[in-house]
C-alpha cells in the first residue's frame, strides 16, 4: 500500500498549469467515432486511465471476427465505459461478457439494461440482478420508443443518444424524474450534432431521428472537473496567481460553473486568450448552501474547501454520489471527521450533507484514504493548504482522470514525498 506525503510551506500559489483534457468529451467522441465506423482525428485526447480503457476495449472489439469464444471485457471501474459500452455492444453482433471490478459489481446497471431490452436488446445478468457483470447478444433491433428514469445517472441517457442515430428508425426517449447532471446530457447532444446527428428535444423528451455520424477531426478542450481541486487549493491559500491553460468560457461541460460557485470563496476568475487566471478577493464567511443536482463531480472539492474555511454548510443533490467510485458521502464524512469537521448525511432518496462550522484538529500526521477514487485523493491533498502536511492513502487513483495531478502541485509549491 502506497502512501503519499503532502505538504504546503508558500504563502502564494503560483503558477502555470495545462489541465487534462475533458475525458467526458473524450469518451463520448471514441464513441462516436466507433458508432461511425469510421476514422477521424480526435485532438488533445484525454491521457486518463478511464480514456485509454475506452480505447483498448474498442480496439479489442473491432478485433473479435468469428471467433466461438466469448469475449470477456473488464471495465474496472470505469462507469461511463461500462455503460456506453453495454449500449454499443446490444446493437453490434456478436457475443460479449462486460464486468468490472468488485465496486462496479456494486454499481447499478439495470436502468439501462432494461431500457436497451425493451427495444429489443437481448442482456442478461450474471451475477445480481440490476448490477454487472453482463452478458450482451449483439443484435439488430428496430424499437424506437423508450422510457427512463433519469434520477440515477445521465450516463444512461448519454449511452442511448449516442446510439440513436444508428438504430433503423432513430430512437425517442421518454425521460421520468429530474436528470442527474443534466449538463452531461446537453454535453451529448453539442458532440452529437458537431457530427450530423439531428436531434429535437422537450421538456422530458428527446427525439434523434436515424441517419449516419458525419465524421471530420475534433480538438478536445481541457477538463473544468479537474479545475476543481485548483480552485479549492486558490480558495485555502494566502495569495493567488494561478494560470490554468486550455479551459474555454463557452464550454461545453456543465463544471464551467465553478467560477460562479468560488467567487463566494474570495476567487476571481479572469479569461484569457488561453485559459483562466485565478486572483484573490474577499473570502466568504458564514455559511453555504448548493445544490450539486446538475454538476456532483465538484462536490468533493467544493465540501472540503468549506470544511477547511470554517463554513456552516447544507448540500443537496448529492444522490449519484452513493454510486460513483466509492460511496462518496460516506467517505468524506469519515474523513473529514479524521479533523474535528461535524458532517450528518440525512435521507436516503435524496440525501442532504450538513457541516457545522468547527475549529480544524490541529497536528501533523492526517493520513487520508482515497477509496480507489481519483476525486477523493485530489480533494484531500490540497488540504495540506490548512493543515500542513496530509498523507494520502494509494495516491496512483488519480490516473483515472488526471495522471499528472501529483507533478502539478510540484510545480506550484507543494512538497511532495
Amino acid at each position: 500500500m502506497k502512501i503519499l506525503s503532502v505538504s504546503w510551506k508558500e504563502n502564494v500559489l503560483k503558477g502555470v498549469i495545462r489541465l487534462p483534457s475533458s475525458k467526458s468529451i473524450s469518451n463520448r467522441l471514441l464513441m462516436i467515432r466507433a458508432l461511425s465506423n469510421q476514422d477521424f482525428q480526435i485532438g488533445n485526447l484525454s491521457e486518463s486511465d478511464d480514456t485509454r480503457l475506452l480505447v483498448r476495449l474498442l480496439t479489442e472489439i473491432q478485433s473479435v471476427k468469428g471467433s466461438r469464444k466469448v469475449p470477456e471485457l473488464d471495465t474496472g471501474n470505469a462507469g461511463t465505459v461500462l455503460r456506453f459500452l453495454t449500449a454499443y455492444l446490444s446493437f453490434k453482433p456478436g457475443h460479449w461478457v462486460l464486468t468490472g471490478s468488485e465496486r462496479m459489481k456494486q454499481r447499478p446497471i439495470g436502468v439501462l439494461v432494461e431500457a436497451l431490452k425493451s427495444l429489443g436488446a437481448e442482456i442478461e445478468y450474471l451475477g445480481k440482478l440490476g448490477y454487472p457483470p453482463l452478458i450482451i447478444h449483439g443484435n439488430f433491433f428496430s424499437g424506437n420508443d423508450v422510457k427512463i428514469n433519469t434520477g440515477i445517472s445521465s450516463q444512461f441517457i448519454s449511452a442511448l443518444m449516442l446510439l440513436a442515430p444508428v438504430l433503423p428508425r432513430g430512437l425517442t426517449i421518454q425521460m421520468k424524474g429530474k436528470p442527474v447532471s443534466a449538463p452531461y446530457i446537453d454535453m451529448t447532444a453539442s458532440l452529437m450534432r458537431a457530427f450530423g446527428a439531428r436531434i429535437t428535444t422537450g421538456k422530458n423528451w428527446i427525439h434523434i431521428f436515424p441517419g449516419p455520424y458525419q465524421p471530420g477531426p475534433y480538438q478536445v478542450e481541457s477538463d473544468w472537473s479537474a479545475a476543481a481541486f485548483w480552485y479549492e487549493a486558490a480558495a485555502l491559500a494566502n495569495e493567488v496567481d494561478l494560470e490554468l491553460m486550455g479551459l474555454r468560457k463557452e464550454s461545453l461541460q456543465g463544471d464551467a460553473i465553478l467560477p460562479g460557485i468560488f467567487k463566494n470563496f474570495g476567487i476571481k476568475t479572469s479569461h484569457t486568450r488561453t485559459g483562466i487566471k485565478l486572483s484573490r478577493v474577499n473570502k466568504k464567511t458564514g455559511s453555504f448552501f448548493l445544490d450539486f443536482t446538475d454538476f456532483p463531480d465538484i462536490a468533493l472539492p467544493v465540501i472540503s474547501t468549506c470544511a477547511m474555511l470554517g463554513l456552516q454548510g447544507r448540500f443537496e443533490g448529492l444522490k449519484s454520489l452513493r454510486i460513483k467510485e466509492t460511496d462518496r458521502l460516506l467517505a468524506i464524512k469519515n474523513e473529514l471527521g479524521k479533523i474535528g469537521v461535524p458532517v450528518a448525511v440525512s435521507g436516503s432518496d435524496a440525501p442532504v450533507l450538513e457541516m457545522t462550522a468547527n475549529p480544524l484538529t490541529t497536528g501533523n500526521d492526517f493520513i487520508f484514504e482515497s477509496y480507489g477514487d481519483h476525486r477523493m485523493a485530489m480533494s484531500f491533498a490540497m488540504l495540506a493548504m490548512k493543515l500542513g502536511t496530509v498523507r494520502i492513502v494509494n495516491p496512483e487513483v488519480v490516473n483515472k482522470s488526471y495522471p499528472l495531478f501529483w507533478k502539478h502541485l510540484v510545480e506550484t509549491g507543494f512538497e511532495i514525498k
